[in-house]
């Protein structure tokens, strides 16, 4: 399944580090991103974009993890000369990511 059937998506930027929220519509499929949406996994989703270390964090109360991507936007919105510097686009990118059914 793709990760947009069981969650949503926020982002954010400072300089050249990308932040992402990933957050459960239902707060039952918590476990289930936690199990399959790790940092080691959005690192090689986005191999050849996130040139640095990718960290996760849960934030259980919200149902939501947020994975703060270091060396991610071309060196950031003043030096990048990409058609998205913010990085907004890489939300929708993670959401396409394909992750486990809910059943396995």
């Amino acid at each position: 399944m793709k990760l947009f059937e069981c969650a949503h998506s926020r982002t954010g930027d400072k300089g050249d580090i990308s932040n992402i929220s990933v957050i459960a519509y239902d707060p039952k499929d918590f476990e289930h991103l936690v199990r399959h949406v790790t940092a080691e996994k959005v690192r090689a989703h986005f191999e050849g974009i996130v040139k640095g270390d990718v960290v996760r964090y849960e934030i259980q109360s919200i149902g939501a993890l947020n994975f703060v991507m270091q060396s991610a936007l071309g060196g950031g919105v003043t030096r990048s000369l990409a058609l998205d510097p913010h990085g907004k686009c890489l939300a929708s990118a993670l959401m396409a990511m394909e992750i486990p059914d809910r059943a396995a």
